[in-house]
């Protein structure tokens, strides 16, 4: 049976947690937010359909207004970001940078940016007069708040009707604010912790996030920054439009997570089929969805990702700040995943079955444990991979630089004639029963001086290479020295020695 590698890994790692990551939320009118409902809308309102940009008008200018005030209030301005190249994350860094993470509004940035929109029209055939869906430009504002309890997010305003909106929020600053109220001590760096006092408890708070909470901010924040409601005479109704779940193994140092996710990295592009990544998501495949799975290995500013699509859905691997591997579901079609709820029919009747996750945002619930899921089955074929991690540890160990308190101790080159000896030396077989002290070594390797033989012996001890016997003062080859000698004088022999005699 494979181990996993949270058991492999026990001793070198902090802990694991799971929890939601990026969460973007959409709010409709629903009586508006498509063509013939606006329509509707007009004609029990006596507004003439011709009349649409005339209604929506002093709507764009309530919004302004709004803006603005949210702005004198806080003492701010709205800047106007032209650049389609400009993060606006980045922009907002600056500005918390400056400010501080209190609560309250941090910024606003407006931008014209593509919106839904209808077009009056009239068919002459029919003789009816109505709205068509259309596409254009307008005015968005971006309102970026520290809220109470979720922490950094935004609400995306458009300036023109139907004001379909867009919120932001991340389940991993909402945690940071629970364990300031819990008073679990933790590390928070950017979107990951990489320092938690109780994984246990913090995993409990995590698991806890309630989707009732987060509506009441959503209507709050709708009505404040987006104030229509009284004109339509409706609330928004809030659908999830895209959610990442994440898995994090934090482990206690980099000098073990840098060879392993290297490890992982090169056998994840190459192991991971379609079948595989079907099977992540709970799927079985077929020669039509075989078309839509894809992987990719991507190399960001924070370092390198794995990443495998399905289709709307994404499983993907990534390590931050050089403790934290992260394993990763992220979709932006919830309704991809089925599970038993449910169902009201049309003629009223209701029955439990098997169907897809509705996309409303009560759906955390359950998606919670869907996405879980996945990153765990991931997780289960990772752990199957062929782990040299350890071997690639020991080696930088042996070969490169080591600090012994102020002293720096060289690694060992393998190819250098009088450490070749040295350690040919070392292996003979006479020594493997009784060890081996330093007059025994000395015949094999009489260039060395006797105090400079005595320093490579500490040298070695410190490599790992060789112990001592307690109380005496012969040596005996470890584990380790006993592979890696014969490693390089296997590579040497085989390997190095024949490919230089066939130079001529």
């Amino acid at each position: 049976m494979t181990q996993m590698l949270t058991e492999r890994y026990r001793d070198r790692l902090l802990g694991v947690l799971s929890c939601y990551d990026r969460i973007v939320v959409t709010g409709t009118l629903p009586g508006v937010c498509y063509a013939g409902g606006m329509t509707s809308f007009l004609y029990a309102r006596g507004i003439r359909i011709f009349d649409y940009a005339q209604f929506a008008q002093p709507l764009r200018e309530r919004i302004r207004a709004a803006a603005q005030a949210a702005c004198a209030e806080a003492g701010i301005e709205i800047e106007h970001i032209r650049s389609a190249h400009l993060r606006k994350e980045d922009v907002v860094a600056k500005v918390l940078a400056r400010r501080g993470g209190h609560p309250g509004l941090v910024h606003v940035i407006s931008a014209m940016e593509a919106c839904e929109s209808y077009q009056p029209w009239h068919d002459k055939r029919s003789g009816k007069t109505f709205l068509k869906p259309d596409s254009g430009k307008c005015l968005h504002y971006y309102f970026y708040f520290v809220d109470e309890k979720f922490g950094l997010c935004y609400l995306r305003v458009p300036t023109w009707a139907p004001f379909r909106l867009q919120f932001y929020c991340n389940g991993h600053s909402w945690l940071a604010k629970q364990l300031q109220v819990a008073g679990i001590e933790a590390t928070l760096a950017d979107n990951a912790f990489v320092r938690i006092a109780d994984f246990e408890r913090v995993q409990a708070l995590a698991d806890s996030l309630r989707p009732e909470e987060l509506h009441r901010r959503l209507d709050r924040y709708a009505k404040r920054f987006c104030p229509v409601l009284d004109v339509f005479e409706q609330r928004y109704h809030w659908s999830l439009m895209q959610v990442e779940y994440s898995t994090d193994l934090v482990f206690r140092s980099n000098t073990t997570l840098k060879p392993l996710y290297e490890q992982l990295s090169r056998e994840a592009v190459l192991a991971v089929k379609a079948e595989q990544v079907a099977s992540f998501l709970g799927k079985k495949i077929t020669a039509l969805l075989a078309q839509e799975i894809s992987s990719r290995f991507a190399t960001r500013i924070e370092g390198t990702c794995i990443k495998h699509r399905f289709g709307k859905i994404g499983v993907k691997m990534y390590d931050k700040f050089g403790c934290v591997l992260r394993l990763e579901t992220t979709t932006n079609d919830v309704s991809f995943f089925k599970h038993h709820r449910k169902v009201e029919h049309r003629d009223r009747h209701s029955t439990r079955e098997l169907a897809p996750v509705k996309k409303t945002i009560y759906s955390l619930i359950d998606l919670r444990e869907i996405l879980l899921g996945c990153n765990r089955r991931y997780l289960e074929f990772l752990s199957a991979l062929a782990d040299t991690s350890s071997g690639q540890r020991n080696l930088v160990r042996l070969s490169e630089p080591q600090q012994d308190g102020e002293r720096t101790i060289k690694g060992l080159n393998f190819f250098r004639r009088t450490e070749q000896r040295l350690l040919r030396a070392l292996q003979r077989p006479e020594f493997n029963i009784h060890g081996m002290r330093r007059a025994d070594l000395k015949p094999y390797v009489d260039e060395l001086s006797d105090s400079a033989l005595s320093r490579q012996l500490r040298r070695l001890r410190f490599l790992g290479l060789i112990k001592r016997v307690a109380h005496t003062y012969r040596y005996y080859l470890t584990r380790l020295g006993r592979a890696a000698i014969a490693a390089a004088c296997s590579i040497t022999q085989f390997a190095i020695v024949p490919a230089m005699a066939s130079v001529k």
